[in-house]
């Protein structure tokens, strides 16, 4: 029996509100994501320059695919960093 065996520390939970994100490209009735829109792609860039998953920024899952290759494309045009320093 393996006495160096640390108990787990229990954290409580935090309940946090769960409100419903709602869309934005949905709610703003907006069809394609331009990669040349600068401005509209780094509202969804974390401060690392990563693309923010759907679960932090509620858009749809159509949307996020779009997003994702409008951010590469700008990426690769240099017109958004691969990283943010």
């Amino acid at each position: 029996m393996p006495f160096n065996i640390r108990k787990k520390k229990l954290t409580p939970m935090i309940f946090h509100s769960k409100m419903k994100k709602v869309c934005y490209f949905s709610q703003n009735n907006i069809k394609y994501i331009d990669y040349k829109d600068t401005e509209l792609l780094k509202k969804f860039l974390d401060p690392h320059g990563r693309i923010m998953p759907r679960k932090k920024t509620g858009v749809a899952a159509k949307y996020q695919r779009q997003l994702a290759l409008a951010v590469k494309r700008a990426r690769f045009l240099a017109l958004l960093p691969y990283i943010a320093r």
